[in-house]
């Protein structure tokens, strides 16, 4: 055996900058372990494997970009690919860690998590692109609320969405409306996020929503029927009944606060608001009449966009002449220059046209439970202070309507 065999030295480990470029032993070395690790199951056992790894993560804390990529690339499809080599060169820079970051199958949510939290932006934008991620790694991502990367988790159908991080893009997309959009396709989406993001939703948006939400409530209708009467019988001393059973009756107005109305009818009430203006006074008789609460019909009444007056209209059967009557007692522009009528006003005609009165009823009731159901002290309290309550403390309608009053479009 030869004894001029240079002695490997155990002294402190060059500096990465003086590394030669070529440097072939530790380019052969570092190839080689890939190699071991990236063989069949059958043939290594599992403490190899990772041993082999953990020597080859230490040279890769100080080898250069090119020789990282090149065992990113080999180990990023490997089942049986080492944990800690993986995560190690997720957080690398991202010519190195997107290979990993997009389709490494060896990372757990645990380590996913972990990477989200130590990484750029754009670091995280690759995973969510990911194929498959779960909600409690969107959880940890969305809290950063960047818009790139909620966008990209947006369009992602491999994403999941859990109702916390769904919540808190919601509650972002009153000021970022490319969230509206991209939100009204997610299948997680329900009708109280839908209803309540109509009111700062685009025209596009809006249709999308009340085409999805705007459904009939016949088996409700169905189902509770009886219990009308019961509850009557009882004298509506029970205002947690009341107001449930107001979201699923079939009546259309309010024969109540009609018979006690100064108006003949609701029809005479909107030609009187069309002649003098629409009034605070007006917008409360015209709510109650409706069979909505003032705040409800505040709501719709004032709606930029206008949809909302089509909705009300529809779902009082009032004709739809009626919803121009209403546009003229908010002294909006009915005609354009050319006396062809106003792009808005068509737009609001339009939606009266495509919704049945029973859906109209449908989105009419639920936007006045949502709204008004559960305005307590409490929750008026956060409004006013601009907070948004916890639903598991106050229910979904206190989040609507702290979202829908403290909004400022």
């Amino acid at each position: 055996m030869s004894t001029n065999a240079a002695a490997l030295k155990l002294d402190d480990v060059m500096p990465m900058a003086e590394l030669p470029k070529e440097h072939g032993v530790r380019r052969q070395l570092t190839k080689r372990l890939s190699d071991v690790i990236c063989i069949p199951a059958s043939q290594l056992t599992p403490q190899e494997r990772h041993m082999a790894g953990d020597v080859l993560v230490e040279l890769l804390r100080t080898t250069d970009v090119e020789l990282r990529e090149g065992v990113a690339k080999r180990l990023v499809m490997l089942n049986e690919a080492p944990r800690t080599i993986l995560v190690i060169l997720a957080k690398d820079e991202i010519q190195i860690a997107r290979h990993v970051l997009e389709n490494a199958m060896g990372l757990s949510d645990s380590d996913l998590i972990q990477i989200t939290q130590k990484v750029s932006t754009e670091h995280r934008k690759m995973i969510a692109q990911r194929r498959k991620i779960s909600d409690s790694v969107v959880d940890v991502m969305v809290q950063f609320l960047e818009e790139d990367v909620v966008e990209t988790l947006l369009k992602n159908q491999g994403a999941e969405f859990s109702e916390t991080a769904l919540q808190r893009i919601l509650t972002v997309s009153r000021s970022h409306q490319p969230y509206v959009e991209l939100l009204a396709k997610r299948v997680e989406l329900r009708p109280s996020h839908g209803l309540t993001m109509f009111w700062w939703a685009d025209a596009a948006s809006r249709k999308k929503i009340l085409h999805r939400f705007g459904v009939t409530r016949k088996v409700l209708q169905e189902s509770c029927g009886d219990l009308f009467p019961k509850a009557a019988a009882e004298g509506w001393t029970d205002a947690g009944v009341r107001k449930a059973l107001q979201f699923v009756e079939r009546r259309q107005r309010n024969r109540a606060a009609i018979e006690r109305s100064a108006f003949d009818s609701l029809e005479v009430a909107i030609q009187t608001a069309e002649s003098t203006g629409l009034t605070r006074e007006l917008t409360e008789e015209i709510s109650y009449m409706c069979g909505v609460k003032p705040a409800t019909g505040a709501q719709i009444l004032t709606d930029k966009g206008g949809e909302g007056l089509a909705i009300i209209c529809k779902a009082t059967g009032l004709k739809r002449e009626y919803v121009t009557r209403l546009w003229k007692g908010l002294k909006r522009p009915v005609y354009n220059m050319d006396e062809t009528i106003h792009s808005d006003l068509q737009r609001v005609i339009e939606t009266y046209n495509a919704i049945s009165t029973d859906k109209a009823q449908t989105v009419l009731r639920y936007w006045n439970w949502s709204l008004t159901s559960s305005l307590n002290a409490d929750v008026l309290r956060y409004i006013k202070n601009g907070v948004i309550p916890r639903e598991e403390e106050f229910g979904a309608a206190a989040i609507t309507a702290a979202l829908v009053f403290s909004h400022k479009g």
